[in-house]
């Protein structure tokens, strides 16, 4: 098949690519290549002469029409997002933009292309729309509260998690209204080589290695649930291939971490294969600052209806894939 995946210069998104690639599929990159997107990690994926790259917006429909038409996609992997959660509480209209109405634009774009006369039936029949969210459109948890599920009520507390959600109703809405063969999954934080300086564990192994604070929201007792990023995206592949168009798939990593003891794992390791020339432990870092408006508490996901009906799992443990991220940016 012949693949189109929006923001596949991302972290997620070059992880999903390659693995697209090495299952013996074409892919179609399209990226607007902000700040997020980066080509480098792109570069073995290009190298294969299986996948190219198209600069581009999502928001432009003229432009994902004449992709869907002239490389006859059989599918569409939508992860294109802005999905900093401090960049959206300092200005909230990026994200209402790519992540709303770019959105509404691909669906349109997808609609429009299916019902062309041009577009073969067997493209019709293969053809999936899957649209790649977060947990962070469920709110939040208590310690006590049992984990986030496909029925779980939508909450979302910060404008990236409300536009995100905003984004998965309009999915399900281009699915019921107009028959198009959507998708939806939820994920948990992701972790793994390639991501962006800006999130957790990359702004913990950056800081300690420069010798500056190690900043932690609040107490650092926040909770997250950890994927691991190659494990996702092979979840996402078995969401096309066995999902049922409309239904809604979560992807977890059965791992709630604390974010201080994620710090603290990540300098353990940290002084073990590259010790301060100070010889202090890098923990001595640590540093609590004031709390996010509106930060969440807990995040936790029941993986079991992807388990049972994508037969979804979990390769290797966190400690194993967290010392392979720390490597990869070592």
């Amino acid at each position: 098949m012949t693949i189109l995946v929006t923001g596949g210069a991302g972290f997620i998104g070059s992880h999903l690519v390659d693995q697209l690639i090495r299952a013996g599929h074409r892919t179609l990159i399209l990226d607007k290549l902000t700040y997020a997107g980066d080509p480098a990690n792109l570069e073995q994926a290009l190298g294969t002469g299986q996948a190219e790259l198209v600069k581009g917006d999502i928001c432009d429909q003229p432009l994902v029409e004449e992709l869907l038409h002239t490389r006859k996609i059989t599918q569409v992997f939508h992860l294109a997002a802005e999905s900093h959660v401090d960049n959206s509480i300092e200005d909230a209209s990026p994200f209402l933009k790519t992540n709303v109405l770019g959105t509404a634009s691909l669906l349109e774009a997808s609609r429009s292309y299916l019902a062309s006369s041009t577009t073969s039936d067997a493209t019709r029949q293969a053809f999936r729309f899957l649209h790649v969210s977060t947990d962070e459109v469920y709110g939040h948890l208590s310690e006590e509260d049992e984990p986030f599920s496909e029925t779980t009520a939508y909450r979302p507390n910060s404008p990236y998690s409300a536009s995100k959600a905003s984004s998965d109703h309009l999915a399900r809405a281009w699915f019921v209204t107009y028959g198009l063969p959507v998708i939806i999954t939820n994920c948990s934080n992701n972790y793994g080589p390639r991501q962006h300086r800006e999130k957790l564990i990359p702004t913990i192994i950056r800081k300690a290695l420069a010798g500056e604070p190690i900043p932690l929201y609040g107490d650092g007792r926040n909770i997250r649930d950890w994927l691991y990023v190659a494990d996702h995206a092979a979840g996402l592949i078995a969401a096309t291939a066995k999902g049922v168009p409309g239904e809604t798939y979560c992807f977890g990593g059965a791992c709630e971490k604390r974010n201080v003891d994620i710090a603290r794992e990540i300098c353990a390791i940290l002084d073990e294969l590259r010790p301060s020339s100070t010889g202090a432990p890098y923990s001595d870092q640590i540093t609590f600052v004031e709390d996010r408006k509106g930060h969440d508490w807990r995040y936790a996901i029941d993986c079991a209806k992807a388990e049972n009906q994508l037969g979804f799992s979990g390769t290797g443990t966190f400690s194993q894939h967290l010392r392979e991220t720390v490597r990869s940016y070592l």
